[in-house]
């Protein structure tokens, strides 16, 4: 099975991100992932246009697609103007918990209302009971914020919340996801989460550079980046992958 996962779209009027994001549909057209999760922050400023646009876009992939908003996002936009979906499994936020195949793809709306940080804590009973029911399927888990520091200060400001009490509840769970992947940074990294391997998806906008030292100079990086996890004969492998715009 292959999942592809794009995120931080930031599609608007004023960019080109639609046409990035068209070059990144145009390889995934060639693979034809079985799932595509979008990991969230779609549109700028409440774009109600862009999601439906975005949906145009993303018609050539023939997979199941799952979306999770960021905070870019406005809920209430996204539910008006994306067509109808019946894989949010609660009445406000946007989580899901989807089986294809032999996997469970799993999805926690971390964000919060007017703030670009995110939290989990309060999500993590609802989180711990989806992981258990699915059982024996493995899951894969999903989130906008990230999930471990990046070490770039200036977006670790604005860090998923509670990730000590996910580190607990994933230690203590029966059924732990096989691995975790967010979006958020706007470039792609890698790390451990209790014991499981977590991922930061790069993005479709251009990414942020890589500051590690606030006194390094450095450009941002233009081309479109996302990811495809290959899950085959038993095991995982997740690329991080990037393309050439239109």
């Amino acid at each position: 099975m292959l999942v592809a996962q794009i995120s931080d779209i930031h599609a608007s009027p004023n960019n080109r991100n639609l046409s990035r994001l068209s070059a990144v549909v145009a390889w995934l057209e060639v693979v034809q992932p079985d799932v595509l999760v979008i990991s969230g922050d779609l549109v700028e400023d409440g774009w109600a246009d862009g999601y439906r646009l975005i949906e145009d876009v993303l018609k050539p992939l023939k997979g199941e697609c799952f979306i999770l908003p960021g905070n870019a996002d406005d809920r209430r936009v996204m539910r008006e103007s994306l067509s109808e979906v019946d894989y949010w499994h609660h009445p406000y936020e946007m989580h899901l918990a989807e089986s294809v195949g032999a996997l469970t793809i799993v999805g926690v709306d971390a964000c919060l209302d007017g703030r670009t940080e995110g939290a989990i804590q309060e999500h993590l009973s609802w989180l711990e009971r989806t992981l258990t029911s699915c059982e024996p399927q493995a899951a894969f888990l999903f989130t906008h914020q990230h999930l471990f520091p990046s070490g770039i200060e200036p977006v670790d400001e604005f860090i998923c919340q509670g990730t000590e009490y996910l580190e607990n509840t994933l230690r203590a769970c029966l059924n732990p996801p096989i691995a975790i992947s967010s979006g958020h940074v706007h470039r792609s990294m890698s790390s451990m989460i209790a014991g499981v391997p977590a991922y930061i998806c790069g993005s479709i906008c251009p990414a942020n550079p890589l500051l590690l030292d606030l006194n390094w100079e450095l450009s941002k990086e233009e081309s479109p980046a996302f990811m495809l996890h290959d899950l085959r004969n038993g095991g995982l492998v997740s690329n991080h992958v990037s393309t050439s715009s239109l």
